[in-house]
């Protein structure tokens, strides 16, 4: 299921308050200032960041 576009327009990155994106398959959510990734789990953004991973490209 994918995230809502205004849900996106509203929620931040915990660290640095930034924008937030979903990734292409809806998996996480990525924030690219902080280059974390943010998992989404059962539909729910995990959004506590000692819980993110870093970003690979």
């Amino acid at each position: 299921m994918a995230i809502d576009p205004k849900l996106l327009e509203i929620i931040a990155c915990p660290k640095c308050k930034g924008r937030l994106e979903s990734k292409p398959d809806d998996s996480a959510l990525v924030c690219r200032a902080c280059r974390l990734v943010f998992p989404i789990v059962d539909e729910i953004p995990n959004l506590i960041a000692e819980d993110a991973q870093p970003l690979t490209d």
